[in-house]
Order: C-alpha cells, then sequence, then structure tokens
C-alpha cells in the first residue's frame, strides 16, 4: 500500500414428550393432524405476504444509499425506486448499493464531451487543448459498490431542475465541478452568460429552455474572511472570523433551491482566528504570541457555523448537499516545491490511504454534517451527503499535471513546470459527481 501519511438471530424452539402406549400414540397423532392443519393454514394465509414483502425491499434496496462510515446520505431520504425510472437508475448488483465507495471500471464510450463540445473549460483544466499525450483517464466509469451507476442524462438532470436555481458554494474545487456540470448539461442546451465577475470567481449561466439558473460563489473558508490589518495585525495576513458567515453566499441564500456546499482546502493556508473581533489563536504564525490552532478545530468551528446558518434561516427552504474533502496527488513535494502527479491510470482499492490530516479533516465533515442532518430534518430541512473522498482518491491521473499549461514542453522536453495535481481535467473523473448528484435528485 502507498501511505501519504495517512473498516442473525435465530430462535429455538423445545418439544416435550410424555408417557403412556397407545393413549400417547393417539394423542400424537392428534396433535400432528392438528399440526398439518396449522401448517395449511399458516402457508395459505402468510406465505403470499412473505412474498410480496420480498418482492418489496428486494426492489427498493436498489436505493438504499450508505457510506461505509456508517453516516446516512441523508435524514428524510426516502428510496423507493418508482418503475417509470427504474431503467435509468442504478441497476442493483447485489447487497446495498454504496453511490460513495467503489471502484473505477473501463469504459469503452469514453466522455461526454470534449474541448471542442463544451466551449466553457477553463484554459487551466483543458488537459486536451494544452496537448496531453495520454488519453487512457478518460475512459474509466465510476462502479460503486452494489450497483452499476448510469451514464450522465443531461435531458433528465435538465428536467429535474426546470425553473429552479442550483448554487455551489466553495473554493476552485467547486468552480472545478460546476464547470464540469456545465459542460455535461452544454451536450442538450448551450447556456448563455448570465453574468460574471472580474475574477470569473462568481459567475451564472442561464439554460433558457429549462429556466434553469447555475450559480458559482467564491468561498473559500464559507465564514468571514479579511487580509485588512485589524486590530494591529498585519496586513496581507488572512483573518479568519469565527463567527461571522462569508457575506458572498449569506446573502444570496434564500434565492437557491438547490446549493452544494464544499471546503477545506483553504484551511491549510496561514492564518489568524478571530471571535466577537479578539485573537483566539493562529494556524502556522511563527513570531506572534498566539495560540496555535490545529486545522480540524478551525474547519470545525467554520462548517458548525455554516449548517446553523443554512437550518435557521426562514426564507432558505432548499435541496442541500454537502461535498466532502477530496485529497491532492502531488508526490516528491509540493506545488510550489516541484510536486507532481504523473500517473496515467487510476489506483485499485486500497492502493493509496488518504493523508493523515486529510482523513481527520474528513472525520470533522462527517460529524458535522451528521449533527446538522439531524437539525434540518427536524425543522423540514433536507440535508444530504455528496461524499467524494473515496472516489478521487484513486484517481491520480486525473488532474492536469503539468498540462495545466499549454503544450508545456514544447521547447524544452526537460522543463521544470509547475503541476497541478489538486484540480481535475475537463472532461476528467470529476464528471462522476454530476451522475451521482442525479442519482440522488432521481429518488429525492
Amino acid at each position: 500500500m502507498m501511505n501519504s501519511g495517512c473498516n442473525r438471530e435465530g430462535s429455538k424452539a423445545m418439544m416435550n414428550s410424555g408417557s403412556g402406549g397407545n393413549g400417547y400414540s393417539e394423542y400424537s397423532e392428534h396433535r400432528a393432524g392438528q399440526r398439518r392443519q396449522a401448517l395449511i393454514f399458516f402457508i395459505s394465509v402468510f406465505l403470499p405476504f412473505a412474498i410480496i414483502l420480498h418482492i418489496y425491499f428486494s426492489y427498493s434496496s436498489v436505493s438504499v444509499y450508505t457510506t461505509t462510515t456508517g453516516t446516512p446520505l441523508s435524514y428524510n431520504h426516502s428510496t423507493q425506486l418508482t418503475s417509470s425510472h427504474a431503467s435509468e437508475t442504478a441497476a442493483n448488483t447485489g447487497g446495498q448499493c454504496d453511490l460513495f465507495r467503489g471502484d473505477w471500471i473501463p469504459e469503452p464510450a469514453g466522455p461526454f464531451y470534449t474541448n471542442k463540445t463544451c466551449r466553457d473549460i477553463p484554459d487551466h483544466q483543458n488537459c486536451m487543448k494544452n496537448g496531453r499525450p495520454d488519453s487512457g483517464y478518460l475512459y474509466w466509469k465510476w462502479k460503486p459498490d452494489g450497483c452499476h451507476l448510469p451514464r450522465f442524462n443531461a435531458s433528465r438532470f435538465l428536467h429535474i431542475v426546470r425553473n429552479k436555481v442550483w448554487g455551489f458554494i466553495g473554493d476552485s474545487i467547486a468552480r472545478n465541478n460546476v464547470q464540469s456540470l456545465v459542460c455535461l448539461l452544454s451536450q442538450v442546451e448551450d447556456p448563455m452568460d448570465a453574468y460574471h465577475d472580474e475574477t470569473y470567481m462568481f459567475r451564472r449561466w442561464y439554460f433558457p429552455s429549462y429556466n434553469f439558473t447555475l450559480v458559482v460563489l467564491w468561498s473559500p473558508y464559507l465564514i468571514k474572511k479579511s487580509e485588512d490589518e485589524v486590530n494591529g495585525l498585519p496586513k496581507d495576513q488572512i483573518k479568519l472570523y469565527l463567527d461571522t458567515i462569508d457575506e458572498s453566499w449569506k446573502n444570496q441564500l434564500h434565492e437557491f433551491d438547490f446549493i452544494v456546499l464544499s471546503g477545506g482546502e483553504w484551511f491549510y493556508k496561514s492564518s489568524i482566528s478571530l471571535e466577537k473581533n479578539k485573537v483566539v489563536g493562529c494556524h502556522y504564525c511563527p513570531g506572534m504570541n498566539f495560540t496555535e490552532l490545529g486545522i480540524p478545530s478551525v474547519y470545525r468551528k467554520a462548517l458548525r457555523l455554516a449548517f446553523k446558518f443554512i437550518t435557521t434561516s426562514p426564507n432558505y427552504k432548499g435541496l442541500t448537499f454537502f461535498r466532502t474533502f477530496t485529497s491532492d496527488h502531488f508526490e516528491n513535494g509540493e506545488w510550489f516545491s516541484g510536486g507532481t502527479c504523473n500517473h496515467t491510470v487510476p489506483f485499485q482499492k486500497d492502493q493509496f490511504s488518504m493523508p493523515l490530516l486529510d482523513a481527520e479533516m474528513r472525520k470533522v465533515e462527517l460529524e458535522e454534517f451528521e449533527k446538522a442532518a439531524k437539525e434540518g430534518f427536524a425543522k423540514g430541512l433536507r440535508l444530504k451527503l455528496l461524499d467524494t473522498s473515496h472516489s478521487l482518491l484513486l484517481r491520480p491521473d486525473g488532474h492536469p499535471g503539468p498540462y495545466r499549461y499549454y503544450y508545456p514542453f514544447a521547447n524544452n522536453s526537460h522543463a521544470k513546470v509547475q503541476n497541478d495535481c489538486l484540480h481535475w481535467c475537463l472532461p476528467g473523473p470529476i464528471d462522476s459527481w454530476s451522475e451521482i448528484l442525479l442519482e440522488i435528485l432521481q429518488h429525492d
């Protein structure tokens, strides 16, 4: 294993017999006759009922989704499969369907789109255009344990979200995620560019035939962040306000019918944490006399505040997805120190383990999500888990690597090029997230 630092009850019946010659024999025959009659009655009455139950539970088990951590997909998730959707939803292969654990299997059909059929692929994730020489990474499909996941159906997705607004809230991986979805949906209808700011970190796409709007909001910490000079703290040093929601999504939450919330990566950066405008600690702040706060503890407070805001907002009644942490695949260094990712095929299950700190971050996510989902359920709100950690852990081959740049080795085959082993090529493994989203939506 590669490790980068970091799972009926029976009952007994007893028969008592007495003594007594022929009398006992007649009594036994009489009792035997009674038992035969009772058995016939039992079979005639209860056997059809048992058959119906067996068929029902076998049929409905197709869509019983869990994670190996025991964290439920949601707390109000009715998962019966209707016959009209049966051919287009996860087909059961025996046992319980776990959308979030499984393996990558060969997919001869290849990607849903290319750099020629989707105009909205960012340059840094456009691996085809940038000259990546291998294409094998495009021919794999996510196969969940216990079922087969259908290929993405853009028409069905757009039908489900007709007249809706969907927001993706988070960091650059959230943006990577929404751009993947835009490319998938654009194979049915090319969306209009409804809005973008100068940095393209806040953006809207509109699908007019479906009156559907996709939004991405830049909020890497989910809570308020500032780099201004505050209370004598140096400028350009990140300050995190652990008791204040980031206004970039706070003021827009009410307009969404769906959101995908995510985060984690930016908490690894050096920062100072404040509550009630007073410093309570920091992460990696040498030379400052502040208490060192562990990254997971700061992340926990941010998630707890974000979930509380969602579950207590009076004007938000949408469906909330929380997407879990995904590890990078830098080897022999980090992004700033020559780290690379040169794999061309997926890892096998259990070939690569999540780094310890990443695993701790994921543990925090699952714990806080479970608490929030229970609180939301009590208020009639729907929170669902999008646990992408395991599936993408197995895809070191899906990153741009040096091909975040246009033909990086055109002039020098040995050129030293900064690699991207965090984001995902488009098309690429991240497209599977939309397949899972659609599968969950069809059963909501």
